[in-house]
């Protein structure tokens, strides 16, 4: 038996799939909540559920249903630990899915539109900013291409004012900052730092 997230930006979000007798399947959202999605999130090392999903948030699946009215306690070590119904009634508009705290998603804040402000990261539940001690044309342009928004026209600073901070430094163009190398509330590498921004040569929504 297999366990995997897909429809998601990354490996740890998006439609709980299971892997039974060969065939990948889906996960009904009946009764689906925090106490389940914890139990995949932290079998798939992606910490524990922020969000939990369900009508197929992420898409809908194809193959069977494998899973309904799942009933964790949230301590289980496999999804297929946790008592569910034997036979579902759902359909693949019903799929459930999660967002783990090990997943990172990006927002510009404060400009124009969303191609342009301070940059902003979801990581392990809470919004931070990010520190530009180590954000250069590269970083910029991983973001701005991760958020549909072109390339960096010009780089913007701002203060912290979120509790958290992250920092990244990239080797090369990434498909995102997630494949960077990255530190998140590590206070030496952010000393002195500002709050990164970037201006991006695209609009957004």
């Amino acid at each position: 038996r297999a366990l995997r997230l897909a429809g998601g930006q990354s490996r740890c979000e998006g439609r709980v799939e299971v892997e039974q007798a060969g065939a990948w399947g889906t996960v009904c959202d009946d009764a689906w909540d925090l106490a389940d999605a914890d139990v995949v999130c932290r079998q798939l090392r992606c910490g524990w559920a922020v969000r939990v999903h369900g009508g197929a948030a992420f898409g809908r699946g194809s193959g069977p249903i494998l899973r309904d009215e799942v009933g964790c306690e949230g301590h289980e070590e496999h999804l297929w630990d946790c008592p569910a119904a034997p036979e579902h009634d759902c359909s693949h508009k019903e799929d459930a899915g999660v967002v783990c705290s090990e997943h990172q998603e990006w927002r510009l804040s404060g400009g124009r539109d969303g191609c342009a402000g301070r940059v902003e990261v979801f990581f392990r539940g809470t919004w931070s900013t990010v520190c530009d001690s180590t954000w250069y044309k590269l970083e910029a342009s991983v973001l701005c291409r991760t958020l549909g928004c072109g390339e960096p026209l010009r780089q913007l600073s701002f203060g912290h004012t979120l509790p958290g901070r992250m920092l990244y430094q990239c080797e090369s163009q990434q498909p995102s900052l997630a494949h960077c190398q990255w530190t998140y509330n590590k206070s030496a590498p952010c000393h002195q730092s500002r709050a990164a921004g970037v201006v991006c040569n695209g609009t957004g929504p």
